[in-house]
This record gives structure tokens, sequence and C-alpha cells, in this order.
């Protein structure tokens, strides 16, 4: 086996040789995953046969730990597509907000819309309704196109249960309820500052005007909306029920409830997870206006083929992690960098260049907590807490920065009609600002939960 520094080289030569890979010669980044794992594992000196042990043991067992939980993410956020409940949803924040303050209200309604549903499709599905507030309101293009898109993203990298937080959280051994609850925190900060550099930026930016829908057009397509209540339900209640089990696991009210009573027994089995968010899924059921073939079949298959894509290169994911931590090269980073006292920004700095040099904030999210789990006791995040922050530092390098290997860099550009130049002023500088807002909040957190 290798040692030292010579192990610190290979690791920065298969993550080039990954990048180079998903980024230049466009090779899925499940292909990808798997064979940086392998050609690290030999050439780190394992013996041939650990090294294929290791691979399908880490494999094996991410997908036991994450593979249900993604698909039924994947699943509820299809269904809320399928049956309009994201319009539902979007409405309804536009009644409390106003429709005075487009910008703020299609800001807000991204960030909720995108914990379920991806950032990508998300934009798709509003992106109607934001050229008609626009349209409406007068508000320019580019600010609308920032302020949701910026929205969108926030939650999209910080909040479970979209795959990629959750698959970061599972790798770091995070409690996913004090993932939602302090992402919840965290992407409110990173969305405000998308939303204040698209109504103080943005604005300044030209778009070509385009023709779109009216609200009342696009209900009408739908023939019929779900009720405020039932769109809501299905992210509102799983939420809740982690959140609730999380609170009652924390060491110092369990001290209070008892581990192993009745309580903890109840909380920890509808909390988990995957029951919560089978509830998530059960509650989707009330969206259409009948139950049909469509829904039980149709839509549900959608969020499995698409759940199946970042399972895959989840658990991939979690081969090269396996082989990182099989080689020890963790502890020799970690021993090395301790000196710098880079804390809690260092999972942010190797998420960011992964996400700007390969375009996936999903990739960057499973990549990096791989990466980083060994060094966490001597970054100073050994803890519990310390998981979670890590977690959520990576999140916000995720983010850093959207352009034009990121395939929602083209979302936004396309659905918006804005130039390449101008989408490089308005959306790649936006995500390089939510970025730093939100590792500046996570470093906030920490110095008060730490």
């Amino acid at each position: 086996m290798q040692e030292g520094s010579v192990l610190v080289m290979i690791l920065f030569v298969a993550i080039i040789l990954m990048v180079v890979m998903i980024s230049k010669f466009k090779v899925h980044p499940f292909v990808s995953l798997f064979t940086v794992a392998l050609l690290m594992g030999l050439t780190a000196g394992m013996p041939m046969n650990d090294v294929v042990n290791t691979i399908t043991t880490g494999f094996g067992n991410t997908c036991r730990s994450i593979g249900i939980v993604i698909l039924f993410g994947t699943i509820i956020g299809a269904m809320l597509e399928q049956s309009g409940a994201a319009l539902t949803m979007a409405d309804s924040v536009l009644k409390v907000v106003g429709q005075k303050r487009p910008a703020l209200a299609m800001s807000i309604i991204g960030w909720i819309v995108s914990i379920p549903v991806f950032c990508d499709s998300g934009y798709v599905i509003l992106s109607s309704l934001n050229k008609s507030l626009s349209k409406r309101s007068g508000v320019s293009m580019a600010t609308m196109a920032v302020a949701l898109s910026t929205g969108l993203y926030a939650t999209h990298t910080l909040v479970p249960p979209t795959p990629g937080p959750i698959a970061a959280a599972a790798n770091l051994h995070a409690d996913l309820g004090l993932v939602i609850l302090l992402g919840i925190v965290v992407s409110a900060f990173a969305a405000l500052a998308g939303y204040i550099y698209a109504v103080t930026v943005a604005g300044n930016f030209e778009v070509e005007e385009s023709d779109g829908l009216s609200f009342e057009e696009l209900v009408a397509k739908h023939k019929h909306l779900p009720s405020p209540t039932k769109a809501f339900a299905p992210i509102v209640v799983p939420l809740i029920l982690i959140g609730i089990n999380s609170v009652i696991s924390y060491p110092t009210v369990l001290e209070v409830v008892g581990k192993g009573s009745t309580l903890h027994n109840i909380s920890s089995f509808i909390g988990s997870p995957v029951i919560a968010l089978f509830v998530g899924l059960l509650l989707c059921l009330s969206l259409p206006e009948k139950i049909t073939g469509e829904v039980t079949d149709k839509w549900i298959g959608i969020g499995i083929k698409d759940g199946a894509t970042i399972i895959m290169i989840t658990a991939a994911g979690g081969s090269l992690g396996a082989i990182i931590a099989a080689t020890k090269v963790g502890d020799f980073i970690g021993a090395s960098l301790a000196q710098y006292q880079l804390g809690i920004f260092l999972p942010f700095i190797i998420s960011a260049a992964l996400k700007t040099a390969q375009g996936s904030s999903t990739v960057a999210l499973i990549t990096t907590s791989t990466i980083v789990y060994p060094l966490l006791e001597s970054l100073g995040l050994g803890s519990p807490m310390g998981a979670v922050l890590a977690t959520l530092a990576i999140g916000s390098g995720s983010m850093v920065v959207s352009h034009a290997n990121d395939s929602y860099f083209w979302v936004v550009t396309q659905f918006s009609n804005m130039k390449v130049s101008t989408a490089y002023k308005a959306q790649t500088i936006a995500t390089f600002i939510e970025g730093l807002v939100g590792v500046a909040a996570v470093w906030g957190l920490s110095l008060i939960v730490l």
C-alpha cells in the first residue's frame, strides 16, 4: 500500500481524471466514479480482490442506506409536477406576498418548490408563470429569472429530500432532521442573497421579451389544481415527522423522554426518512381528482426513472468513498491540513472546485462528501453537529458556480430568453454570491452550535 504524499497525489489525479471524463468527454458520472474508484484502489497498492470487495461493499451500503429515500423523494417531486400542485403552491405564495412584489414571490415559490422537485424541473414548471408576472408587473425578465433560479437553487443544494443533500448527509453520517432544519436556515440566507442581487443588479441586464401563458391559462392546461393544503402536505408532513424525530432523539431531550420509551420508538419509526417520505408519497395520492392508472403507473414511473439515475451515481460515489477510506489517505490529509485550520471552509472549497469544474451540483455533493468524511475529525467536525455543518458547507459549495457546463444554466437561459453573455453576468454571478453567503451562514452557525 502506498503512503503519505503519494496517496494524496493519487487522489488528486483521480479527481482530475473524473472531472475530465465527465466535463470534456461527457462520460456518465456513474461510469466515471466507478472507473476512478477502481484505478485509485489499484494504483494505491490495494490487493486486487480487496479493491473489488471494497467497491461493491461501498456501493451496496450506500444503496441500502439511501436508495429508497431517494426514490420516494423523486416520486413525490414527479407527482407534484404532474398534478399541478406546484402551481397551487405558487399561487398560494403570490396571495401572501402580493403581486406587487413578483420577484420576491417567485424567489419564495422557487425556494419551496425545489425542496422535493429538482431545480431544473422547477424552473420549467414555473417559467410560464414567471414570464406572465414579469409582463403583468413590468419588472425586468432578468430580475424575475434570477429571483426564481436562485430561490430554486438554494433548497436544491441544501435541503433534503432533494437527492444531493440526502446523499451527502448519508455519506457523512449526519442527522437528516438536523440537516433539514439547519438547511432551511442556511438556504433562506442564500436565497435572500440571490433575491437581492436579482433586484439590485440583474434588472440592469436586457432580456428579450417573449410570449408566456397567463396563470389562468396554466390552470386551464391542468383542468384541476389541488387545494393548497393538499399541495403542501407531501412536502410539509414528512419534514415535520423527520424534524420531530431529530428533536426527540437529541441527547438532552432523549434523557427526559427515555431511550427505548414508547414515544421514542414511535418517533423513530414515523420520523425515519423512509417512512416519513412514504407518508408524503401516500399524501400525493390525494392530489389528482381521480386515481387512475396514469397516476399509479406513469407518474410514479417518472419519479422512479429519475430516482434510479441518482441512486446509481450516489452508490458509485459510495464506492469511491469506500476506496478513499480504505487507503487511509484521509488520515494523512487531515493531519497535514490541521495546521492551516481551514475547518468548515475545506468542504466548501472542495465542493466549489468540483462543481465549477464538472457542472453537476449533485455529483459535487456526493463526491465531496465521500472525500471529506475521513477528514471530519481532524477538521474539528467529528461531532454529530459537525457532520451536519459539513453537509451544509458542501451544499453551499455545490452552488459555486452555475455556468456553461451545468444543465441548469441552460434551462435558465433558454426558458428566460437570456443571452449566454447576459447569463454569465446574471445567473453565474448570482450563484457565486449565493454560495459565499451560504458558507458564511454555515460558519456563523458553527460559532454558535460547535
